[in-house]
């Protein structure tokens, strides 16, 4: 599914804004595709993050998000809550977000 060129395009990004700084220089190039995912929404652009929608499923964009950026409320709330309303399309990003973040701390703990 996802194109070789395009992973490395990502990734060439990616280390040009030193997202990859505590990791060994051999292993950048095949990070998995949650961590790619999860760096490309935290530290590049609009048209970086448009770009991950063309190569990877809705789903898995989501999902990814919900897993690694939700459970950090405090610290990326105000980007939660833009990806809430612009990419997942969510009619109450505020109530979403916190929602989101409830039910996966609850999960967590049970």
């Amino acid at each position: 599914m996802l194109q070789p060129q395009a992973k490395q395009q990502l990734i060439g990004l990616l280390k040009q804004e030193q997202c990859f700084w505590s990791y060994s220089p051999d292993s950048i190039d095949n990070i998995s595709d949650d961590i790619l995912i999860e760096k490309v929404l935290l530290y590049l652009d609009m048209p970086e993050i448009d770009q991950l929608f063309q190569i990877y499923p809705y789903q898995k964009i989501k999902q990814v998000w919900l897993d690694k950026l939700i459970p950090q409320l405090d610290y990326y709330y105000s980007l939660n809550r833009f990806f809430a309303w612009y990419y997942f399309k969510s009619k109450r990003p505020d109530q979403y977000v916190k929602s989101m973040a409830t039910r996966r701390f609850n999960r967590k703990f049970k």
